[in-house]
């Protein structure tokens, strides 16, 4: 009985190891939870929309933002193993910033911190320098820019409701 206790205690064990997700999958199913078609506006009060899908099999989170005027953006975000969310930003600036991703214990706040960039003129060349993503409920969430230049830094701002929300 004693052999049949501990097999299922290692059993129980295995199974909840198994089925337990880092916080970077966490935050990479928070950040599915945005998928659709959002709305807000530019700091400069211009019509900003965003949109979330997966791609990739599902392995991938694609955000596309619109009303930039020439410099609308993708964003992919995937996973680098089972403990890091990273993400690709494909900006207006004409560089790739990959950026790494830290979480809020309660998991609504996403924090991107550069890492590297492919593209950048020169090591200081202007670029995203970090976002962070406020998941506030299911139909309203925040996104923080930071551009990062020689000498200043410059942000953007997004408040955004989902679009079927945002007419009413």
């Amino acid at each position: 009985m004693k052999t049949i206790r501990i097999a299922l205690s290692l059993l129980l064990l295995t199974a909840t190891v198994a089925f337990a997700q880092s916080p970077a999958q966490k935050s990479l199913d928070q950040l599915k939870s945005l998928t659709g078609s959002w709305e807000g506006k530019t700091a400069q009060g211009k019509p900003l929309h965003v949109s979330f899908r997966d791609t990739a099999g599902g392995s991938a989170l694609m955000s596309e933002i619109h009303g930039m005027d020439a410099e609308d953006m993708i964003t992919m975000f995937h996973m680098d193993g089972p403990n890091r969310l990273l993400m690709t930003h494909y900006c207006g600036a004409g560089n790739q910033p990959r950026m790494a991703a830290t979480a809020s214990p309660d998991g609504k706040t996403i924090t991107f911190d550069f890492l590297d960039a492919t593209n950048l003129a020169t090591p200081d060349a202007g670029h995203m320098q970090r976002v962070v993503f406020i998941v506030l409920d299911a139909n309203h969430h925040t996104e923080d820019w930071t551009f990062a230049a020689p000498g200043k830094e410059m942000k953007q701002f997004f408040d955004l409701k989902r679009s079927e929300l945002a007419k009413k």
